[in-house]
C-alpha cells in the first residue's frame, strides 16, 4: 500500500479551515514550520 501523508493533511487543514478559519494562520505556520525541518534535515528512514 502506497500512503502518502500530505494530501491527508492538507484534507484535514482544509476542512478545520472551513469549519474554523482563525485556525487559518496557526496551520499555515505549523505546516511551514514542519516543511522546513523535513528539508533541513531530511526524513531519514521516515517513509511517509
Amino acid at each position: 500500500m502506497n500512503f502518502h501523508l500530505t494530501p491527508l493533511l492538507s484534507l484535514i487543514a482544509g476542512i478545520l479551515i472551513l469549519v474554523m478559519p482563525r485556525l487559518l494562520n496557526f496551520i499555515v505556520a505549523l505546516y511551514l514550520i514542519i516543511v522546513g525541518l523535513i528539508g533541513l534535515f531530511g526524513t531519514g528512514s521516515l517513509k511517509l
